[in-house]
């Protein structure tokens, strides 16, 4: 059976979250996305330690549709150097599984 993916990156607001996560979902390059406000992201950007909110998007796919939605994410992201970063589904209901899949081998027209 195809692998899947979880695919993350983490955006400024709930808007911008929203808005890659329709146009994933548009391209059927995710079958599902969820949005995880709140998180707070401490990293360092050009010699100094930021602190932000940010939220989380956690996009469902295929290994086979990770060039594609990587390059799609990065293309639209609006940071500079976006998270991209996807981690293998080890473990998924059968039928679960079967969705994603077809959702995402879906061409757009």
């Amino acid at each position: 059976m195809t692998e899947l993916l979880l695919v993350m990156t983490s955006l400024p607001d709930e808007d911008a979250a929203k808005a890659l996560a329709k146009r994933l979902i548009d391209a059927h390059l995710a079958a599902c996305a969820q949005l995880q406000p709140g998180v707070k992201s401490i990293y360092r950007w050009e010699g100094r330690v930021c602190e932000e909110q940010e939220v989380v998007l956690v996009a469902k796919t295929t290994v086979e549709q990770w060039p594609a939605i990587s390059a799609f994410i990065k293309q639209n992201h609006p940071y500079d150097v976006p998270e991209v970063i996807a981690q293998p589904i080890t473990h998924s209901h059968t039928d679960y599984a079967r969705w994603v899949i077809a959702e995402t081998a879906v061409t757009p027209n």
